[in-house]
């Protein structure tokens, strides 16, 4: 695993994570745009969190803190690179920066259904929360 490198995202990475979603993340939200991105950065530098493999983009997380909660969003990794520690060597950032900030739980959001990534987040050591459901309501531009 030492062939991988974890970092912040910068603006100048916005056009290659999107593009990169696009073949590798499932499912969408209205902020997964050049906006959307861009204001996650300004408002907290640190929370997009890439993977990068011999100069290639080989997975995301966004751990966001939002100074009482950390959310964990867009875990994602390209399908070259699956099954290859990305995804946990992501979340072990992911924790530590929480732990850094002060934070004391993480959650994330994970698509019903996705089994694969089931077991990715179960493999470390996250589990469904059934109580809880997600209610949204899209904000007017």
């Amino acid at each position: 695993m030492n062939d991988l490198r974890i970092r912040a995202a910068a603006p100048a990475d916005l056009d290659t994570v999107l593009a990169f979603w696009k073949e590798a993340a499932e499912g969408t939200s209205i902020s997964d745009d050049r906006d959307g991105v861009a204001r996650l950065l300004a408002r907290d530098p640190g929370a997009l969190l890439l993977a990068e493999r011999d100069g290639e983009l080989a997975g995301t997380v966004i751990a966001g803190f939002d100074g009482w909660r950390c959310h964990l969003y867009r875990l994602a990794v390209h399908p070259r690179h699956r099954r290859r520690r990305v995804a946990t060597a992501l979340l072990a950032a992911a924790e530590e920066r929480f732990t850094a900030l002060g934070g004391r739980r993480a959650d994330a959001m994970v698509l019903d259904g996705n089994e694969t990534a089931h077991h990715a987040w179960r493999a470390r050591g996250y589990g469904r929360q059934q109580e809880w459901g997600r209610w949204v309501k899209p904000l007017p531009s």
